[in-house]
Protein backbone atom coordinates (compact mmCIF):
# COMPACT_ATOMS: atom_id res chain seq x y z
CA UNK A 1 0.00 0.00 0.00
CA UNK A 2 2.81 2.19 0.72
CA UNK A 3 4.55 1.72 -2.93
CA UNK A 4 0.97 2.26 -4.47
CA UNK A 5 0.14 5.28 -2.46
CA UNK A 6 3.47 7.00 -3.65
CA UNK A 7 2.91 5.97 -6.79
CA UNK A 8 -0.50 7.70 -7.32
CA UNK A 9 0.97 10.53 -5.57
CA UNK A 10 4.02 10.97 -7.39
CA UNK A 11 1.79 10.84 -11.07
CA UNK A 12 -0.35 13.33 -9.91
CA UNK A 13 3.00 15.97 -9.20
CA UNK A 14 3.83 14.42 -12.57
CA UNK A 15 0.75 15.76 -14.03
CA UNK A 16 0.18 19.06 -12.82
CA UNK A 17 4.34 19.54 -14.37
CA UNK A 18 3.64 18.04 -17.52
CA UNK A 19 0.75 20.58 -18.05
CA UNK A 20 2.66 23.09 -17.47
CA UNK A 21 5.13 22.51 -19.52
CA UNK A 22 2.85 22.10 -22.71
CA UNK A 23 1.08 25.10 -21.79
CA UNK A 24 4.41 26.87 -21.39
CA UNK A 25 5.61 25.35 -24.88
CA UNK A 26 2.63 26.48 -26.89
CA UNK A 27 3.82 27.74 -30.37
CA UNK A 28 0.62 29.68 -31.30
CA UNK A 29 0.26 33.73 -30.44
CA UNK A 30 -2.33 33.64 -26.87
CA UNK A 31 -3.97 37.31 -26.20
CA UNK A 32 -2.67 38.67 -22.91
CA UNK A 33 -6.81 38.39 -21.79
CA UNK A 34 -5.82 34.39 -21.99
CA UNK A 35 -2.22 34.43 -21.66
CA UNK A 36 -2.01 36.67 -18.28
CA UNK A 37 -3.95 34.62 -16.27
CA UNK A 38 -2.85 31.24 -17.75
CA UNK A 39 0.70 32.79 -16.24
CA UNK A 40 -0.81 33.66 -13.04
CA UNK A 41 -2.33 30.16 -12.71
CA UNK A 42 0.92 28.48 -13.77
CA UNK A 43 2.60 30.17 -10.64
CA UNK A 44 0.07 28.87 -8.58
CA UNK A 45 0.37 25.85 -9.29
CA UNK A 46 4.14 25.73 -8.87
CA UNK A 47 3.37 27.25 -5.47
CA UNK A 48 1.04 24.71 -4.38
CA UNK A 49 -1.62 26.97 -4.21
CA UNK A 50 -4.16 25.03 -6.75
CA UNK A 51 -7.61 26.77 -6.09
CA UNK A 52 -6.26 30.08 -6.62
CA UNK A 53 -4.62 28.47 -9.77
CA UNK A 54 -8.56 27.35 -10.55
CA UNK A 55 -9.48 31.07 -10.07
CA UNK A 56 -6.96 32.07 -12.41
CA UNK A 57 -8.13 29.61 -15.30
CA UNK A 58 -11.98 30.66 -14.82
CA UNK A 59 -10.52 34.14 -15.96
CA UNK A 60 -8.79 32.90 -18.91
CA UNK A 61 -11.84 30.91 -19.58
CA UNK A 62 -14.24 34.05 -19.39
CA UNK A 63 -12.54 36.34 -22.51
CA UNK A 64 -14.52 36.11 -25.20
CA UNK A 65 -13.84 34.59 -28.91
CA UNK A 66 -11.23 32.25 -27.62
CA UNK A 67 -9.17 30.61 -30.71
CA UNK A 68 -9.03 26.51 -30.54
CA UNK A 69 -5.49 26.81 -29.11
CA UNK A 70 -6.19 29.17 -26.10
CA UNK A 71 -9.20 26.57 -25.24
CA UNK A 72 -6.65 24.02 -25.82
CA UNK A 73 -4.43 25.96 -23.17
CA UNK A 74 -7.13 26.46 -20.58
CA UNK A 75 -7.99 22.96 -20.37
CA UNK A 76 -4.53 22.16 -20.08
CA UNK A 77 -4.26 24.74 -17.27
CA UNK A 78 -7.61 23.32 -15.66
CA UNK A 79 -6.33 19.73 -15.64
CA UNK A 80 -3.42 20.70 -14.09
CA UNK A 81 -5.02 22.77 -11.33
CA UNK A 82 -7.98 20.47 -10.82
CA UNK A 83 -5.54 17.41 -10.27
CA UNK A 84 -3.68 19.19 -7.98
CA UNK A 85 -7.14 20.53 -5.73
CA UNK A 86 -8.30 16.82 -5.94
CA UNK A 87 -11.04 18.03 -7.69
CA UNK A 88 -11.37 14.96 -10.14
CA UNK A 89 -14.64 15.75 -11.79
CA UNK A 90 -13.34 19.02 -13.62
CA UNK A 91 -9.93 17.01 -14.17
CA UNK A 92 -11.50 14.58 -15.98
CA UNK A 93 -13.71 17.04 -17.96
CA UNK A 94 -11.09 19.04 -18.91
CA UNK A 95 -9.19 15.88 -20.01
CA UNK A 96 -12.01 15.14 -22.25
CA UNK A 97 -11.93 18.41 -23.74
CA UNK A 98 -8.31 17.95 -24.79
CA UNK A 99 -8.81 14.79 -26.14
CA UNK A 100 -11.55 15.81 -28.51
CA UNK A 101 -9.24 17.72 -30.24
CA UNK A 102 -6.96 14.92 -31.17
CA UNK A 103 -3.86 16.42 -30.16
CA UNK A 104 -2.83 14.46 -27.24
CA UNK A 105 0.07 11.98 -27.99
CA UNK A 106 -0.40 8.15 -26.97
CA UNK A 107 1.76 9.02 -23.98
CA UNK A 108 0.31 12.10 -22.94
CA UNK A 109 -2.71 10.19 -22.67
CA UNK A 110 -1.61 7.69 -20.59
CA UNK A 111 0.06 10.22 -18.20
CA UNK A 112 -3.00 11.98 -17.77
CA UNK A 113 -5.44 8.89 -17.67
CA UNK A 114 -3.07 7.25 -15.19
CA UNK A 115 -3.02 10.82 -12.60
CA UNK A 116 -6.72 10.69 -13.17
CA UNK A 117 -7.39 7.27 -11.83
CA UNK A 118 -4.72 8.27 -8.93
CA UNK A 119 -6.61 11.05 -8.13
CA UNK A 120 -10.16 9.31 -8.08
CA UNK A 121 -8.30 6.73 -5.63
CA UNK A 122 -6.91 9.56 -3.00
CA UNK A 123 -10.39 10.69 -2.84
CA UNK A 124 -11.84 7.20 -2.33
CA UNK A 125 -13.89 7.36 -5.29
CA UNK A 126 -13.53 3.41 -6.33
CA UNK A 127 -15.80 2.77 -8.81
CA UNK A 128 -14.24 6.09 -11.00
CA UNK A 129 -10.90 4.81 -10.24
CA UNK A 130 -11.75 1.85 -11.75
CA UNK A 131 -13.23 2.98 -14.54
CA UNK A 132 -10.77 5.54 -15.03
CA UNK A 133 -7.86 1.88 -14.84
CA UNK A 134 -9.70 0.74 -17.04
CA UNK A 135 -9.70 3.51 -19.61
CA UNK A 136 -5.83 3.59 -19.10
CA UNK A 137 -5.57 -0.04 -20.01
CA UNK A 138 -7.81 0.29 -23.60
CA UNK A 139 -5.54 3.36 -24.82
CA UNK A 140 -2.58 0.28 -24.51
CA UNK A 141 -1.22 1.38 -20.69
CA UNK A 142 0.53 -1.99 -19.03
CA UNK A 143 2.16 -0.38 -16.19
CA UNK A 144 1.81 -2.83 -13.04
CA UNK A 145 0.93 -0.15 -11.31
CA UNK A 146 -2.04 0.91 -12.34
CA UNK A 147 -3.13 -2.90 -12.69
CA UNK A 148 -2.05 -2.85 -8.69
CA UNK A 149 -4.42 0.21 -8.60
CA UNK A 150 -7.56 -1.10 -10.36
CA UNK A 151 -7.23 -4.48 -8.17
CA UNK A 152 -6.91 -2.95 -4.63
CA UNK A 153 -9.87 -0.53 -5.65
CA UNK A 154 -12.21 -3.58 -6.79
CA UNK A 155 -11.05 -5.12 -3.16
CA UNK A 156 -11.90 -1.48 -1.56
CA UNK A 157 -15.38 -1.44 -3.10
CA UNK A 158 -16.12 -5.36 -2.32
CA UNK A 159 -15.94 -6.55 -5.31
CA UNK A 160 -13.53 -9.39 -4.37
CA UNK A 161 -14.65 -11.78 -6.58
CA UNK A 162 -13.57 -10.06 -9.61
CA UNK A 163 -10.09 -9.16 -7.67
CA UNK A 164 -9.70 -13.21 -7.05
CA UNK A 165 -10.21 -13.77 -10.43
CA UNK A 166 -7.69 -11.32 -11.93
CA UNK A 167 -4.97 -11.87 -9.42
CA UNK A 168 -5.40 -15.81 -9.47
CA UNK A 169 -5.09 -15.26 -13.46
CA UNK A 170 -2.30 -12.95 -13.32
CA UNK A 171 -0.27 -15.15 -10.88
CA UNK A 172 -0.97 -18.21 -13.35
CA UNK A 173 0.00 -15.92 -16.61
CA UNK A 174 3.34 -15.17 -14.90
CA UNK A 175 4.22 -18.93 -13.94
CA UNK A 176 3.38 -19.43 -17.77
CA UNK A 177 5.79 -16.93 -18.49
CA UNK A 178 8.22 -18.12 -16.21
CA UNK A 179 8.08 -15.19 -13.76
CA UNK A 180 7.84 -15.19 -10.19
CA UNK A 181 4.09 -13.42 -9.20
CA UNK A 182 4.67 -10.27 -7.18
CA UNK A 183 4.83 -10.51 -3.71
CA UNK A 184 2.39 -7.88 -3.51
CA UNK A 185 -0.21 -9.68 -5.75
CA UNK A 186 0.50 -12.92 -3.42
CA UNK A 187 -0.48 -11.01 -0.38
CA UNK A 188 -3.07 -8.92 -1.57
CA UNK A 189 -5.06 -12.50 -2.68
CA UNK A 190 -4.35 -13.84 0.85
CA UNK A 191 -5.90 -10.55 1.67
CA UNK A 192 -9.19 -11.12 -0.52
CA UNK A 193 -9.41 -14.64 0.36
CA UNK A 194 -9.08 -14.34 4.12
CA UNK A 195 -12.64 -15.17 4.72
CA UNK A 196 -11.98 -18.64 3.34
CA UNK A 197 -8.36 -19.42 4.95
CA UNK A 198 -8.94 -22.69 3.36
CA UNK A 199 -9.88 -22.13 0.42
CA UNK A 200 -8.11 -22.76 -2.85
CA UNK A 201 -7.39 -18.99 -3.09
CA UNK A 202 -5.64 -18.39 0.08
CA UNK A 203 -3.63 -21.66 -0.11
CA UNK A 204 -2.48 -20.85 -3.59
CA UNK A 205 -0.86 -17.43 -2.96
CA UNK A 206 0.57 -19.24 0.82
CA UNK A 207 2.06 -21.90 -1.02
CA UNK A 208 3.50 -19.40 -3.85
CA UNK A 209 4.75 -16.61 -1.25
CA UNK A 210 6.67 -19.73 0.22
CA UNK A 211 8.13 -20.77 -2.87
CA UNK A 212 9.29 -17.45 -4.30
CA UNK A 213 9.49 -15.27 -1.15
CA UNK A 214 10.37 -18.21 1.80
CA UNK A 215 9.87 -15.89 4.21
CA UNK A 216 9.69 -17.69 8.00
CA UNK A 217 6.61 -15.88 8.43
CA UNK A 218 5.32 -17.37 5.73
CA UNK A 219 6.25 -20.84 6.19
CA UNK A 220 5.22 -20.78 10.37
CA UNK A 221 1.46 -19.68 9.14
CA UNK A 222 1.84 -22.68 6.35
CA UNK A 223 3.03 -25.45 8.87
CA UNK A 224 0.62 -23.78 11.58
CA UNK A 225 -2.42 -24.65 9.14
CA UNK A 226 -1.14 -28.27 8.51
CA UNK A 227 -0.83 -28.69 11.99
CA UNK A 228 -4.15 -27.47 12.80
CA UNK A 229 -5.89 -29.83 10.49
CA UNK A 230 -8.57 -32.09 11.70
CA UNK A 231 -6.81 -35.52 12.13
CA UNK A 232 -3.58 -34.66 11.97
CA UNK A 233 -1.55 -37.87 13.52
CA UNK A 234 0.53 -36.65 16.61
CA UNK A 235 2.87 -39.19 15.21
CA UNK A 236 4.04 -36.52 13.27
CA UNK A 237 5.11 -33.80 15.62
CA UNK A 238 8.35 -34.76 14.61
CA UNK A 239 8.18 -33.85 11.31
CA UNK A 240 6.48 -30.36 12.49
CA UNK A 241 9.61 -29.42 13.80
CA UNK A 242 12.00 -30.62 10.87
CA UNK A 243 10.12 -28.21 8.93
CA UNK A 244 10.07 -25.11 11.63
CA UNK A 245 13.78 -26.06 11.66
CA UNK A 246 14.51 -26.04 8.28
CA UNK A 247 12.92 -22.75 7.57
CA UNK A 248 14.01 -20.60 10.40
CA UNK A 249 10.37 -20.95 12.31
CA UNK A 250 12.20 -22.16 15.52
CA UNK A 251 10.45 -19.95 18.16
CA UNK A 252 11.58 -20.64 21.93
CA UNK A 253 14.20 -23.14 23.94
CA UNK A 254 11.31 -25.66 24.18
CA UNK A 255 10.91 -25.88 20.61
CA UNK A 256 14.32 -27.05 20.18
CA UNK A 257 14.53 -28.96 23.47
CA UNK A 258 11.25 -31.04 22.19
CA UNK A 259 12.32 -31.77 18.84
CA UNK A 260 16.15 -33.39 20.25
CA UNK A 261 14.09 -35.34 22.54
CA UNK A 262 11.40 -36.43 19.75
CA UNK A 263 14.60 -37.18 17.28
CA UNK A 264 16.09 -39.61 20.01
CA UNK A 265 13.11 -41.33 21.04
CA UNK A 266 13.22 -42.34 17.49
CA UNK A 267 16.54 -42.96 16.82
CA UNK A 268 17.20 -40.23 14.82
CA UNK A 269 20.39 -39.66 16.67
CA UNK A 270 22.40 -37.22 14.11
CA UNK A 271 19.33 -35.31 13.66
CA UNK A 272 18.70 -34.82 17.20
CA UNK A 273 22.87 -33.19 17.42
CA UNK A 274 21.62 -31.08 14.70
CA UNK A 275 18.89 -29.65 16.52
CA UNK A 276 20.44 -28.96 19.81
CA UNK A 277 23.61 -27.52 18.45
CA UNK A 278 21.48 -25.09 16.63
CA UNK A 279 19.50 -24.47 19.21
CA UNK A 280 23.08 -23.42 21.12
CA UNK A 281 24.10 -21.22 18.43
CA UNK A 282 20.80 -19.60 17.96
CA UNK A 283 21.55 -18.27 21.71
CA UNK A 284 17.84 -19.72 23.11
CA UNK A 285 19.22 -22.81 24.30
CA UNK A 286 22.59 -22.70 26.96
CA UNK A 287 21.40 -19.21 29.06
CA UNK A 288 18.73 -19.02 31.78
CA UNK A 289 17.95 -21.24 34.69
CA UNK A 290 17.10 -24.12 32.38
CA UNK A 291 20.87 -23.96 30.99
CA UNK A 292 21.96 -27.31 33.23
CA UNK A 293 18.95 -29.27 31.87
CA UNK A 294 19.82 -27.98 28.18
CA UNK A 295 23.35 -28.92 28.57
CA UNK A 296 22.73 -32.37 30.11
CA UNK A 297 20.51 -32.86 27.05
CA UNK A 298 23.76 -31.87 24.46
CA UNK A 299 25.79 -34.61 26.57
CA UNK A 300 23.10 -37.21 26.17
CA UNK A 301 22.61 -36.27 22.58
CA UNK A 302 26.59 -36.58 21.63
CA UNK A 303 26.79 -39.83 23.46
CA UNK A 304 23.58 -41.31 21.61
CA UNK A 305 25.46 -40.41 18.26
CA UNK A 306 28.84 -41.65 19.65
CA UNK A 307 26.94 -45.26 20.16
CA UNK A 308 24.44 -45.57 17.12
CA UNK A 309 27.03 -44.81 14.81
CA UNK A 310 29.37 -47.28 16.11
CA UNK A 311 26.40 -49.69 15.77
CA UNK A 312 24.88 -48.73 12.62
CA UNK A 313 26.76 -51.59 10.20
CA UNK A 314 25.19 -54.19 12.82
CA UNK A 315 21.46 -52.43 12.43
CA UNK A 316 21.65 -51.85 8.56
CA UNK A 317 22.59 -55.89 8.20
CA UNK A 318 19.70 -56.82 10.42
CA UNK A 319 17.58 -54.46 8.60
CA UNK A 320 18.92 -56.47 5.34
CA UNK A 321 17.82 -59.81 6.88
CA UNK A 322 14.26 -58.86 7.95
CA UNK A 323 11.77 -60.45 6.31
CA UNK A 324 9.73 -57.17 5.87
CA UNK A 325 11.03 -53.81 4.82
CA UNK A 326 10.33 -51.71 7.86
CA UNK A 327 13.79 -51.98 9.26
CA UNK A 328 15.11 -50.96 6.29
CA UNK A 329 12.80 -47.60 6.12
CA UNK A 330 13.98 -46.54 9.17
CA UNK A 331 17.93 -46.87 8.59
CA UNK A 332 17.43 -45.72 5.30
CA UNK A 333 15.75 -42.42 6.62
CA UNK A 334 17.92 -42.07 9.31
CA UNK A 335 21.16 -42.27 6.92
CA UNK A 336 19.24 -39.25 4.90
CA UNK A 337 19.03 -37.58 7.98
CA UNK A 338 22.61 -38.05 8.84
CA UNK A 339 23.78 -36.38 5.18
CA UNK A 340 23.72 -39.96 3.32
CA UNK A 341 21.12 -38.98 1.58
CA UNK A 342 21.61 -40.98 -1.68
CA UNK A 343 23.08 -44.51 0.50
CA UNK A 344 19.23 -43.35 2.44
CA UNK A 345 16.92 -43.27 -0.62
CA UNK A 346 18.06 -46.82 -1.94
CA UNK A 347 17.94 -48.17 1.52
CA UNK A 348 14.67 -47.07 1.72
CA UNK A 349 13.07 -48.44 -1.51
CA UNK A 350 14.47 -51.71 -0.97
CA UNK A 351 12.04 -51.88 2.41
CA UNK A 352 9.08 -50.49 -0.05
CA UNK A 353 10.02 -53.15 -2.50
CA UNK A 354 10.25 -56.05 -0.02
CA UNK A 355 6.98 -55.14 1.62
CA UNK A 356 5.45 -55.87 4.87
CA UNK A 357 5.36 -52.40 5.49
CA UNK A 358 3.09 -51.67 8.14
CA UNK A 359 2.66 -47.81 6.97
CA UNK A 360 2.88 -47.83 3.34
CA UNK A 361 2.07 -43.87 3.37
CA UNK A 362 4.25 -43.16 5.94
CA UNK A 363 7.78 -45.17 3.81
CA UNK A 364 6.48 -43.18 0.64
CA UNK A 365 6.57 -39.92 2.15
CA UNK A 366 9.95 -40.92 3.93
CA UNK A 367 11.20 -41.57 0.76
CA UNK A 368 10.35 -39.00 -1.07
CA UNK A 369 11.63 -36.32 1.86
CA UNK A 370 15.44 -38.50 1.56
CA UNK A 371 15.01 -38.04 -2.59
CA UNK A 372 14.90 -34.34 -1.48
CA UNK A 373 17.65 -34.29 0.88
CA UNK A 374 19.69 -35.84 -2.04
CA UNK A 375 18.68 -33.41 -4.30
CA UNK A 376 16.88 -36.40 -6.23
CA UNK A 377 14.59 -34.92 -9.29
CA UNK A 378 12.28 -37.43 -8.90
CA UNK A 379 11.54 -35.96 -5.36
CA UNK A 380 8.59 -34.24 -6.54
CA UNK A 381 6.87 -36.88 -8.21
CA UNK A 382 7.08 -39.61 -5.57
CA UNK A 383 6.05 -36.93 -2.98
CA UNK A 384 2.92 -36.08 -4.95
CA UNK A 385 1.83 -39.99 -5.04
CA UNK A 386 1.69 -39.45 -1.02
CA UNK A 387 -1.85 -39.27 -0.10
CA UNK A 388 -3.69 -40.33 3.23
CA UNK A 389 -5.50 -38.02 5.50
CA UNK A 390 -3.95 -38.09 9.09
CA UNK A 391 -1.14 -35.37 7.54
CA UNK A 392 0.82 -37.52 5.36
CA UNK A 393 -0.49 -35.92 2.18
CA UNK A 394 -0.04 -32.36 3.81
CA UNK A 395 3.67 -32.65 4.41
CA UNK A 396 4.35 -34.13 1.45
CA UNK A 397 3.22 -30.97 -0.42
CA UNK A 398 5.20 -29.02 2.03
CA UNK A 399 8.37 -31.05 1.14
CA UNK A 400 7.82 -30.28 -2.47
CA UNK A 401 7.38 -26.81 -1.67
CA UNK A 402 10.56 -26.81 0.36
CA UNK A 403 12.37 -28.63 -2.78
CA UNK A 404 10.80 -25.69 -5.07
CA UNK A 405 12.02 -22.71 -3.01
CA UNK A 406 13.68 -20.03 -5.32
CA UNK A 407 15.07 -17.49 -2.64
Amino acid sequence: MIKLLRFVLASAFALALSMISLAAAAQETVRPVVGTPLQAAQKAIKAGKYKEALDEVRKADEAAGKTANEKVLIERMRLAAASGAGDMATAAKAYDAINATGKLSGPDKLRIIESIAGGYYRAKDYPKTIEWAQRYEKEGGSSAQMQTLMLQAQYLSGDTAAVTKELMAGIAADEKAGRAPSEDRLKMLMSVSAKQPEGAAYMLALDRLVTYYPKKEYWVELIDRVQRKPGFSDRFSLDIYRLMLATGGMRNASDYMEMTQLALQAGYTDEAKNAIEKGFASGMLGTGPEADRQKRLRDLTMRKVDEARAQAPAKEADAQAAKDGNDLVHVGFNMALSGKAAQGVKLIEQGIARGGLKRPEDAELRLGQAMVLSHNPKSTAVLRGVTGADGTADLARLWILLSRRKG
